[in-house]
């Protein structure tokens, strides 16, 4: 009579497999029958970056490998709930999860293998792989269009709460590439970057009037790929003329930009934050809806976002008038909806936000809180937000810090009392690495 195998039990996200995982897996393979239970998308979206391989694909990769018996999902970055389903004799993992933000989780594993006996074993983890420095490296060498293109559809459906913020040029991007904070075990960054038309413009030392054409829009994208490989939305005013709108949106589909935002106005280009006071001109539903309806038939790729920006609220017209529009938008085949506000409380948003949820639960809920900016990120998001964009907060800050620094040299005749809030030199030098 044959024994029973033991059971033991691998945690893993199988994105990129290297030699550290096969070694893992030999390792368990010695000790019994191997259960993965692979990450899905949305627990690893919860500590670090969305995968680049979805929950089938990576399901299809790992399953196929000889020392894996079963593969099961593991909804979250806890193994505890897999664990007590399955009381495996062994869990195995490398040794890195001793220290840094996994300790806790690695307790709490250590913890329920206690219940009925289980033993951790835990392999020295093998060093110079990670999946996470081969990814960073793959995504500095840049990402094909097609791949980057897709990354906001793909992060809008693992995450529930998605933040953007604006860049303006080769240096910002820089920003919301590397800037990460870890909140326990969480790893929080910007998802996307924004490229907006008002800080364009400013960087520039133009108006924000329009001047700044699509020819020059282009030319600063291409200075952000080469320095992120996070998706871009694009700030595109009200998409300019029909006729011109179709070929604008192909030009940035083929260079991978992730999303547009249009705003439902028509006329010269004035700043929305002047609200009512600057004479603006609504378009009207017929021919904005018109207008999406085009942009979305010239697009070659499903992936590409085609956002309608709704400026009834700006404007005074009021929930019912941006309501309407909202739904019309929609279905001419907006992606998603960006409501937008210059009040200094965040209410009328909640209160669209509310509305809208009534009939529509999926369409993409985009806003940008700079006038109401007290209001706290998981506000929006438990109210049916997607997506935050912080929209013009670095070119707001870095103005004032660079005027800073050079009244400093004028009143003292050197730099010396300024050099405290600056980066050394050695710092700057090392920004930008040497592909």
């Amino acid at each position: 009579m044959s024994r029973v195998k033991e059971i033991a039990y691998v945690g893993m996200a199988g994105d990129i497999l290297h030699s550290g995982h096969i070694n893992i897996l030999d390792e368990a393979a010695k000790l019994g029958d191997v259960i993965v239970g692979l990450l899905t998308d949305e627990a690893i979206a919860s500590y670090k970056r969305v995968p680049i391989l979805d929950f089938e694909q990576r399901y299809s990769v790992i399953s196929n490998l000889n020392q894996v018996t079963k593969v099961i999902p593991q909804k979250t970055l806890d193994y505890t709930d897999n664990l007590v389903e399955i009381r495996p004799k062994f869990l195995v993992h490398g040794s890195d999860w001793k220290t840094g933000v996994q300790s806790e989780i690695r307790e709490k594993a250590i913890e329920a293998m206690r219940q009925w006996g289980g033993e951790v074993i835990e392999p020295e983890y093998t060093e110079g792989v990670s999946s996470t420095s081969l990814i960073s490296s793959l995504q500095r060498n840049g990402l094909p269009p097609e791949i980057r293109r897709s990354r906001l559809v793909r992060i809008l459906q693992v995450k529930k709460m998605i933040r953007a913020i604006e860049v303006h040029g080769g240096l910002t991007s820089l920003i919301a590439e590397n800037c990460a904070i870890l909140d326990g075990v969480v790893r929080k960054e910007f998802d996307a970057m924004w490229l907006s038309s008002l800080t364009h413009s400013t960087s520039k030392g133009k108006p924000d009037n329009g001047i700044v054409d699509v020819t020059s829009v282009t030319s600063t994208l291409n200075d952000i790929l080469d320095s992120s490989s996070k998706p871009i939305i694009v700030d595109l005013d009200n998409g300019g003329p029909i006729e011109h709108f179709a070929l604008t949106m192909q030009r940035l589909e083929r260079l991978g930009v992730s999303a547009v935002i249009i705003e439902d106005k028509i006329g010269s280009k004035k700043n929305s934050l002047f609200g009512e006071s600057a004479n603006q001109v609504q378009d009207s539903i017929e021919d904005f809806s018109k207008k999406i309806g085009v942009g979305k038939k010239s697009l070659v790729s499903s992936d590409f976002m085609i956002i309608a920006r709704i400026e009834s609220l700006i404007l005074g017209k009021g929930q019912a008038d941006a309501l309407a529009r909202a739904m019309s938008f929609v279905e001419s085949g907006a992606s998603g909806i960006m409501i937008h506000s210059k009040d200094d409380s965040p209410q009328e948003i909640l209160d669209f936000v509310k509305e809208f949820r009534k009939t529509d639960i999926t369409t993409p809920i985009i806003v940008v809180p700079s006038t109401y900016s007290s209001v706290k990120e998981e506000v929006l998001f438990s109210a049916g937000v997607n997506l935050v964009i912080y929209a013009n907060q670095l070119t707001r800050s870095a103005y004032p810090a660079m005027m800073d620094t050079a009244s400093s040299i004028l009143k003292n005749g050197r730099s010396l009392e300024a050099e405290e809030n600056m980066m050394q030199i050695r710092e700057i030098i090392s920004l930008i690495p040497v592909k």
